[in-house]
């Protein structure tokens, strides 16, 4: 076995764990996931035309 062998063998091992930590990550969160029925935005949007008439007052 040469340094190029044990490389793949460890990238194949971390790459494991990491599946494994991003599965327990998704199991934790998923329940609430798909249900954004209570999610609200928390940004207020201003309409287009009064952001346009702010540039035109200013430029």
């Amino acid at each position: 076995m040469n340094i190029y062998t044990m490389m793949l063998i460890l990238s194949a091992l971390f790459m494991f764990i990491a599946v494994i930590a991003m599965w327990i990550e998704a199991r934790r969160y998923a329940p609430d996931y798909w249900q954004t029925s209570g999610a609200r935005p928390a940004a207020v949007s201003t309409p287009a035309a009064i952001r346009v008439a702010d540039f035109e007052r200013l430029g």
